[in-house]
């Protein structure tokens, strides 16, 4: 089905400069026998990419793009560097949004880790198991809360890229990662990891920032850490893992939502959710009944008890819910070009932890056939893409 989006209209919606947006992308680390571990030197392959909270996890960040195309060349182009240096220590990553099976999943060392560990206590290990993407798209002055309203109405589309329904080899939901994340996890502390409704201001915003501050300062009181040992760790923001955030730090808007995924459904999502987004600095945005749809003169965002229900069937069912598919298909995707790798998985009996490590192999593989796919289309220099291709000057990353 045809986007409703006109995408000459959508691609000049803002008359200014391009909007910029970035992707965070994390992957597991296995070596040959797909078992979970470090990256080690990884790590030092390319610049944007860092370590993650547990230990078999690594980050790629690409630097603030105005374009699909700098976005695509520049995240195929650090995870290609990465996978030359994988491929030279017997290494590999995997695009899943879970391990699949496993038992616990090691932290690092670190006081911030620490902190939450406590506050959260066994529903911290939820956390361990998740591997997600985060889209960052620019604000535009004067209409950051159009923008950051029609991304939480685009949050059903984490369908679009749902990557593991199991956790420790049990079916748990399409989405795996995201009722781990979202319901698990911060199960005691909902407004930390829910889905925030709409908000009307940015005032109203900063409120909702503080008052999860106030929130988390407690309990981790409550827990045992002194309030001001715990201030000079966390700043109010950074205890707020909430699916869609209004950053100050970055002056973005950020999404949370999508699992880890083959790199080019990550690039494919972030264009289409910048291009919506942006929309949004254009046109009429206005929250009206239960159906949502995004048109060339204005987009419609449902109620939020409604999109709770799509963004529900997201987790659960995925792109098998027809409810789904055509609410994201009424806010502007293309659904019909995602084949998300969730639905493979689930076509498999419930994995053992000896076929987990095989799982992982073949979607490592996976990962690296994509890369070399979007080498031989002509998007990016091959060279890039391949073991043993040399690297490219690198960039600063300016967020």
């Amino acid at each position: 089905m045809a986007s409703p989006l006109d995408t000459e209209t959508a691609s000049s919606a803002n008359d200014g400069e391009p909007v910029r947006r970035s992707v965070e992308v994390e992957y597991w680390v296995i070596d040959e026998r797909g078992r979970l571990t470090e990256p080690g030197d990884l790590l030092e392959a390319s610049p944007g990419v860092e370590r993650e909270f547990v230990a078999p996890l690594l980050e790629i960040k690409t630097t603030p793009c105005e374009s699909t195309d700098e976005l695509r060349d520049e995240l195929f182009g650090r995870l290609g560097r990465v996978l030359r240096r994988a491929e030279d220590r017997g290494k590999r990553l995997v695009p899943l949004g879970t391990p699949i099976h496993s038992g616990s999943i090691e932290d690092r060392p670190n006081e911030r880790t620490r902190i939450q560990d406590r506050v959260l206590g066994e529903n911290f290990e939820y956390v361990r198991h998740c591997a997600g993407t985060h889209v960052h798209i620019e604000q535009q002055p004067g209409r950051e809360i159009d923008q950051l309203n029609a991304l939480v109405a685009l949050d059903p589309a984490l369908a679009l890229v749902n990557s593991s329904p199991y956790f420790r080899g049990t079916k748990l939901a399409a989405g795996s990662r995201s009722q781990l994340y979202r319901r698990l996890a911060y199960a005691a502390l909902p407004h930390q990891g829910e889905l925030w409704p709409y908000v009307p201001d940015s005032e109203a915003w900063a409120r909702r920032v503080d008052r999860c501050y106030e929130e988390f300062l407690t309990e981790a009181v409550i827990s045992g850490f002194d309030r001001q040992y715990v201030r000079s760790h966390f700043e109010p923001e950074g205890t707020v893992w909430t699916p869609i955030k209004l950053r100050d730090r970055f002056s973005t808007v950020e999404w949370r939502s999508p699992d880890t995924a083959l790199p080019s459904q990550v690039v494919r999502l972030a264009d289409e959710i910048a291009g919506i987004v942006e929309h949004a600095t254009d046109v009429d945005v206005r929250i009206e009944g239960e159906t949502g749809r995004v048109t060339n003169d204005s987009i419609v965002l449902p109620e939020f008890e409604a999109l709770k229900s799509y963004v529900d069937a997201a987790i659960r069912d995925g792109l098998s819910s027809g409810t789904v598919r055509s609410y994201l298909e009424r806010m502007g995707f293309d659904v019909a070009a995602y084949d998300p790798l969730s639905h493979e998985l689930l076509a498999t009996a419930e994995p053992t932890s000896s076929e987990a490590r095989a799982l992982r192999i073949q979607y490592a593989e996976r990962l690296e056939q994509d890369l070399s796919r979007g080498a031989r289309s002509g998007s990016v220099d091959p060279r890039e893409h391949r073991p043993g291709a040399d690297e490219r000057a690198s960039r600063s990353d300016s967020r």
